[in-house]
């Protein structure tokens, strides 16, 4: 079978998805078939006729991922016509050619539905979730309004933009310390430590912790850093798991426990920064309740194929969905092939498994 496995981007989460890229490449490679590794941006220069037969590595270039985000201005720069295409020279052509297209993208441009709808439109196959339910999910704020209709619980939280930057669409109904203006809520409804984070992103990049005043300026600022809008969310102290679902069926849950600080960009990436049990140390009834909502949260965003939830358990022992993600991390450390190992599936058998229910 001819497959491209597309990756890298220009998110915050480049280097993330160029991990995860070139892991998924090397396992279908190990099932036998055609595969080659594309930059969705970058794409490739010059003939590309039998590249899928062409003996060549290429994830050999792929690096580790750093401690902080990839300058995506750097990345932006090798490509002068960036801003009139975002798919590299060859990208589609090649995409057409294949058989099936395995979705190693995360973040903006690559989760938010974009590169699903068009290949909806030029009839290419893919896997993960379709076009409507990516660009739902990827707003954390469409997200907790759907949880609420479909009584997933989730933290309280607000929408927050900058003064200056308020859409026309907005129903802005009350300051938040003068640089901010709130959707639906007011600075009465921020209670201290609080979650600030971009309301598009992932891998926790713009997200922090805000205990007084001061950080939750300093969070406001680092979150509009990568978004037009945040959200001021409830913090919730207690233990944090995830659970990944395959066809609205919930996989085993896995419990992370960072060792320091909260599961940020560092600790999800940087081996050893994290201990992850699998299955979590949780009582069975427990375990039903977090995998029934983790099925319930997948279809209140109508997922197709598979997601992964992510989770608090309270000290008062109650659970609270965060957020999902579309297209779940494939890198050494990424949770779903942890719980799929779990019932026996291998990281080979998991990427077939998803091209599969994309055929």
């Amino acid at each position: 079978m001819k497959i491209v496995v597309l990756c890298g981007g220009i998110s915050t989460e480049r280097d993330v998805s160029l991990i995860s890229g070139s892991m998924v490449y090397k396992a279908l490679k190990k099932k036998g078939h055609d595969v080659i590794m594309l930059d969705v941006y970058l794409g490739i220069e010059g003939d590309v006729t039998g590249i899928f037969e062409k003996d060549k590595d290429w994830a050999a270039s792929v690096k580790g991922i750093s401690e902080i985000n990839p300058d995506i201005a750097a990345v932006k720069a090798m490509r002068p016509d960036g801003d009139k295409n975002f798919f590299g020279p060859n990208v589609i052509k090649l995409c057409q050619e294949a058989d099936v297209v395995f979705m190693a993208l995360h973040g903006i441009g690559g989760e938010d539905g974009k590169v699903q709808s068009t290949f909806e439109l030029m009839g290419i196959k893919y896997t993960g979730t379709d076009f409507t339910s990516a660009a739902m999910a990827m707003d954390k704020a469409i997200t907790k309004d759907l949880f609420k209709a479909w009584g997933v619980n989730t933290p309280k939280g607000i929408v927050i933009y900058k003064k200056d930057n308020v859409p026309a669409c907005a129903s802005v109904s009350g300051n938040v310390y003068d640089k901010y203006v709130a959707e639906n809520g007011s600075e009465a409804d921020i209670v201290y430590p609080c979650i600030v984070k971009a309301t598009n992103g992932g891998s926790s990049v713009g997200v922090s912790i805000a205990n007084d005043r001061s950080e939750f300026d300093k969070a406001c600022d680092e979150a509009f850093k990568y978004d037009t809008k945040a959200i001021v969310e409830q913090y919730i102290k207690g233990r944090e798991f995830a659970v990944g679902v395959i066809e609205g069926k919930a996989l085993p849950v896995i419990e992370i426990a960072p060792k320091q600080g909260f599961y940020d960009y560092k600790n999800k990436y940087q081996a050893g920064s994290t201990v992850e049990t699998c299955p979590a140390d949780l009582t069975a009834e427990q375990t039903e309740t977090v995998q029934r909502m983790a099925e319930r949260a997948f279809a209140a965003l109508r997922y197709k194929s598979y997601a992964r939830m992510d989770f608090m358990l309270s000290e008062s022992g109650e659970f609270y969905c965060l957020e999902c993600n579309t297209l779940p991390g494939m890198t050494p450390t990424s949770l779903l092939p942890q719980e799929a190992a779990a019932v026996g599936i291998s990281y080979e058998d998991l990427c077939e498994k998803l091209i599969k229910l994309a055929l």
